[in-house]
């Protein structure tokens, strides 16, 4: 598997580099934004380890624009900005985890492995899953609706699988967030509003309108129709 790391600090950098090399990882890095930036889009990865504060161009502005070009590879977060709201910012731009400086190279590794183990292809004998006019192939992880394709993000994906897996049941914030970032929910994030407000923009352009119904006070849930 190969790993991008975008860190200025060359100690930190190398530091990392080193370590998922000696995990068996094929690793390239970068100290500067925009090499950053043009690595990330032009090489195929299947994780992106990317800091906040990057000299040339920043890191949030970074993961918009490799999510504006539809690439959905994984990317873990790293700063030294670790307020609430920050962390918050770095998980609605989609990012896939966000660790804080100073960090354990123990937990880094286990993220990175959590991430990967969660995006690999799914390994089903049910390979579709059928709701009214939507399709979700789950081991493409392409959704359709009336057979025309639906551009989801990594973590909109992963919402609207989960909330799929678990018809007719409502699912609290709380799940959907361990279920798509997998650490412990905050109460005081709206982050998963945010992602369902996008998800669900994206099926009603489709054509699935009100598949995704709040409730009110405990959570989301799709029934079958």
């Amino acid at each position: 598997m190969k790993i991008l790391v975008i860190e200025d600090d060359q100690t930190t950098r190398d530091f990392i580099a080193k370590a998922l090399e000696q995990e068996g990882f094929i690793v390239d890095s970068s100290g500067d934004g925009k090499e950053g930036l043009m690595m990330a889009i032009s090489c195929e990865y299947q994780l992106i380890v990317l800091d906040r504060m990057l000299p040339n161009l920043d890191g949030l502005k970074i993961l918009s624009a490799i999510r504006a070009t539809g690439n959905n590879t994984p990317v873990l977060i790293l700063s030294a900005l670790d307020s609430v709201d920050q962390r918050v910012e770095g998980l609605t731009a989609g990012s896939d985890d966000y660790l804080t400086k100073p960090f354990a190279l123990a937990e880094l590794l286990a993220r990175i492995n959590i991430i990967l183990r969660r995006n690999r292809p799914v390994e089903n004998t049910l390979n579709e899953i059928q709701i009214n006019n939507l399709t979700i192939n789950l081991r493409s992880q392409k959704v359709t609706i009336n057979n025309t394709p639906v551009a989801l993000q990594n973590k909109e994906f992963i919402l609207l699988r989960f909330l799929v897996e678990h018809i007719d049941e409502v699912v609290s914030r709380m799940r959907l967030f361990e279920a798509a970032w997998d650490y412990h929910f905050d109460p005081k994030t709206n982050v998963i509003d945010v992602h369902i407000a996008k998800l669900r923009k994206k099926l009603e352009h489709g054509g699935a309108v009100n598949l995704i119904e709040t409730v009110r006070g405990a959570g989301y849930v799709i029934r079958q129709a």
